[in-house]
């Protein structure tokens, strides 16, 4: 496969977060913060009306997304800068795109993005092919 300095990603789109996938992760993470499992919590916090996601979760999404656009590669660094939360619901795309490539390493920038409140979650990461 050749790839461009330019090329977008194919997009990685989940139709709704599940809150219910939530609390698995909380016991995978050993996170048990209630935001992500008690909409009760993140009222009483004022951080909205819906549990949160749990930042690993979304991470993993863009994961997903690079993985999928670079079949059989490895992310040999990766680093993102969280903007805002992820809700149970929410619609949220892991999109990029290629910035740089060298020999056997492609560089690339990306967004998660949720529908109705723009970007989320950015950052870059290089691959190696």
């Amino acid at each position: 496969m050749s790839y461009l300095v330019g090329d977008t990603l194919p997009p990685f789109v989940i139709d709704s977060v599940s809150a219910e996938a939530m609390k698995q992760w909380a016991v995978f993470l050993a996170d048990p913060n209630p935001i992500h499992l008690d909409v009760d919590v993140v009222k009483a916090k004022g951080l909205g009306d819906r549990v949160i996601n749990q930042g690993p979760i979304n991470v993993a999404y863009m994961m997903n997304m690079l993985m999928a656009a670079f079949p059989g590669a490895t992310i040999e660094s990766m680093d993102s800068r969280f903007l805002d939360n992820v809700y149970g619901g929410d619609k949220a795309v892991a999109s990029g795109s290629i910035t740089a490539i060298d020999v056997n390493r492609i560089s690339c920038s990306f967004t998660l993005d949720v529908e109705g409140r723009g970007t989320v979650n950015s950052g870059t990461a290089t691959i190696l092919i």
